[in-house]
């Protein structure tokens, strides 16, 4: 059956696509072009992957097994330097201007 009449995707492409780990609607797209025309199947497509389908993103950025996630703040080191920017170095203190005469 088809999924997107628009380019003439059906479930069995959308289904093979999960199974290579394509997870969300947006991925379907990127390789079959599925909801990207007039929009009305991206409900169907959503209803197909199903809910939880993905790994959770913050575990998969952070590398880390389900259960650890509260041991590391996504995005800081836990000795870093609260004054030091990511790529910036130490922020300095403001300087003052001389007033314009």
């Amino acid at each position: 059956m088809y999924v997107c009449s628009c380019f003439g995707v059906t479930e069995q492409q959308v289904k093979k696509h999960a199974e290579d780990g394509a997870c969300t609607p947006r991925q379907i797209a990127s390789a079959c072009k599925a909801g990207t025309d007039c929009g009305s199947c991206v409900r169907t497509i959503q209803a197909m992957l199903g809910r939880g389908s993905c790994p959770r993103r913050d575990l998969l950025d952070q590398k880390l097994t389900p259960g650890t996630a509260d041991r590391v703040t996504a995005g800081a080191a836990p000795d870093a330097d609260p004054r030091i920017a990511p790529g910036v170095g130490p922020v300095s203190a403001p300087v003052a201007l001389p007033d314009a005469a």
